[in-house]
């Protein structure tokens, strides 16, 4: 992944984290119980947490070091919010929809996918050569 592409989707991930939050504290707030509405807030969090990441990735990605691993962490980190942030806004609204029971499980997997992501950004920033070596 490209670092430009790396910002489009750093961006894109940010406004609907925006978007949804905005959502969450307005449009849900009298629909969703206080456990259902904490979720969603949740997912939404690290939505944006990892939307940030995408940004110090691309920037990282700039230095021409460690390029591969920080491709991976990028892919895993969009995967990590698509599944993780993605299963807490479906599992949120199933007070108000039908949601399948199988989406729960998808959520760890999202988890998986940011560790893996931000273990791959440490892999890619020891194999540079530092100060310390």
């Amino acid at each position: 992944m490209s670092y430009t592409t790396c910002f489009k989707f750093a961006a894109l991930f940010a406004l609907l984290a925006v978007l949804l939050g905005a959502f969450g504290a307005h449009g849900l707030r009298d629909t969703l119980d206080a456990g259902h509405l904490a979720t969603f807030e949740t997912g939404v969090r690290y939505q944006f947490y990892h939307a940030i990441g995408l940004f110090i990735i691309g920037f990282l990605i700039t230095l021409k070091q460690g390029e591969k691993w920080l491709r991976y962490a990028s892919y895993l980190l969009i995967a990590g919010i698509l599944l993780f942030s993605g299963s807490l806004y479906l599992l949120a609204c199933n007070q108000i929809a039908d949601i399948p029971s199988w989406i729960g499980p998808i959520t760890p997997l999202g988890g998986l996918c940011f560790m893996s992501g931000w273990g791959c950004v440490f892999i890619s920033q020891m194999r540079v050569k530092g100060d310390f070596e």
